[in-house]
């Protein structure tokens, strides 16, 4: 039996547009995308050139700072642009799939043959490693450092986030191969949620296996982390995503990079909510066209609508994210008596509305701030929804200070911008908490570069 942790801070935003757990079919996207933004802590270098041919699984970017550190292709075909933007970043690198797909071959593997090392080496040159994050800082992990542990987390508590289960099933074994490859390199923890029942969760093998029950942000791994084994200045943890894991058990028993996804497509603007499989980077436009209402303006987010992206209708799927969420932009919305209209429909954290009066229902949110920034007052809102043992709200000055000692003794190695989110949600003088807690983050690596 694991081990069960029972969270109680926390929010659960109920909102309209789950995806009913049915696949719908999609037309081949034709184009992917990989952005070096999207992986956080790495100085890109381009290893491929426009027109030229590259193989499923080839590499398109390697990082400056470790040249073994591959990004690859998760389709074959050829570079139909390398995008740059001011003092020439690479903004994205486009790749359109040729019909017939050609795989870079690097055998299977069995993890239980192969030491820590070898196991590394592989995730590397097969572009696996990429998926890997590490604490502190939340960046991609760095090579070199050994981490203490990994964690992974097999649930999203996030709005209208994708049902693990469902994206698990005849994923099986290439996720218990994942999780075997893993806990070669280091000690494995496996965080599931108490409502889960899958076999493959419940009883795998070669990993520690902890419950967790409560509201969001249960399923952040930074929030697991925190209550199994906190990270103290000097240790490193690695973390990486349930579906990144199954990337890693393709690897391993086809000996091919396959990197497709369950993408859950979502939100209250969507027709018919469901899920689809594509590849990371997948051109967006065909899921999109024909599904969401028509009318007014929308939002379109790779991810979910607290810690998502923001991706226009002919955008690409996010290398991390397995959700798409479409809301109202709100911008077509008159308040006649701004907040002191009655609102049996809205959303309120606090009961401002009379809406929590009518039980338990779907919300549909749009994208409007409601308010503008302004000063930051110490109300303990942030508290009641951050489930960690840190002072948020403490840390968050710490961090606009830029004093880099009381960061530290708050906690900033243990924690990513995603786990502010709710922090953000609920705050009342509507910061920017995770862009400052990403460039706090950012400020003490440098510092200790």
């Amino acid at each position: 039996m694991a081990n069960v942790i029972k969270l109680r801070k926390g929010l659960d935003i109920n909102l309209k547009g789950k995806a009913a757990e049915e696949f719908f079919s999609v037309k081949e996207p034709g184009f992917y995308s990989l952005v070096p933004d999207d992986f956080t802590g790495i100085t890109p270098k381009v290893v491929v050139k426009e027109q030229e041919y590259v193989m499923a699984g080839g590499p398109l970017f390697i990082d400056k700072n470790h040249p073994e550190l591959k990004f690859v292709s998760p389709v074959s075909g050829v570079v139909t642009s390398v995008e740059r933007g001011a003092r020439r970043k690479v903004m994205n690198i486009v790749v359109e799939a040729a019909t017939e797909q050609d795989y870079e071959e690097f055998g299977k593997k069995d993890p239980s043959k192969m030491d820590a090392a070898q196991v590394k080496e592989l995730l590397l040159n097969a572009g696996m490693f990429a998926f890997i994050r590490q604490r502190p800082y939340d960046v991609i992990a760095d090579p070199t450092v050994e981490p203490k542990a990994i964690f992974v987390s097999a649930f999203d508590s996030n709005p209208l986030a994708p049902d693990f289960e469902f994206a698990l099933k005849g994923e099986e074994a290439n996720f218990q191969t994942g999780l075997d490859a893993l806990a070669k390199m280091a000690k494995t923890y496996l965080s599931i949620s108490v409502k889960q029942k899958a076999a493959a969760l419940m009883q795998a093998k070669n990993v520690t296996i902890t419950a967790f029950d409560g509201p969001h942000p249960a399923g952040n791994v930074g929030v697991q982390i925190n209550h199994i084994s906190p990270i103290a200045k000097g240790e490193t943890v690695w973390t990486i995503g349930a579906e990144a894991v199954i990337f890693i058990g393709r690897l391993m028993n086809t000996g091919r990079v396959d990197m497709t996804r369950t993408v859950a497509v979502t939100g209250s603007e969507v027709k018919k909510p469901a899920y689809c499989k594509l590849k990371v980077g997948a051109l967006l436009t065909n899921i999109f066209q024909g599904n969401v209402t028509t009318g007014k303006e929308l939002r379109y987010i790779s991810g979910n609508v607290l810690t998502g992206k923001k991706v226009s209708p002919n955008g690409f799927l996010g290398a991390f994210h397995n959700q798409l969420t479409v809301i109202p932009e709100g911008d077509d919305v008159h308040e006649m008596l701004g907040w002191i209209m009655p609102r049996f429909n809205q959303f309120s954290v606090n009961h401002s509305y009379f809406s929590w009066l009518m039980g338990k229902k779907e919300y549909v949110f749009d994208a409007r701030v409601k308010g503008g920034e302004r000063h930051m007052i110490m109300s303990n809102e942030y508290d009641r929804v951050f489930p960690m043992d840190i002072y948020p709200e403490y840390l968050v000055k710490a961090i606009i200070a830029g004093d880099i000692d009381r960061m530290e003794a708050l906690g900033i190695y243990e924690v990513a911008p995603e786990d502010f989110a709710l922090c953000e949600f609920v705050c009342s003088s509507k910061v920017e908490v995770q862009r400052i807690v990403r460039a706090g983050l950012d400020m003490l690596r440098a510092e200790m570069a």
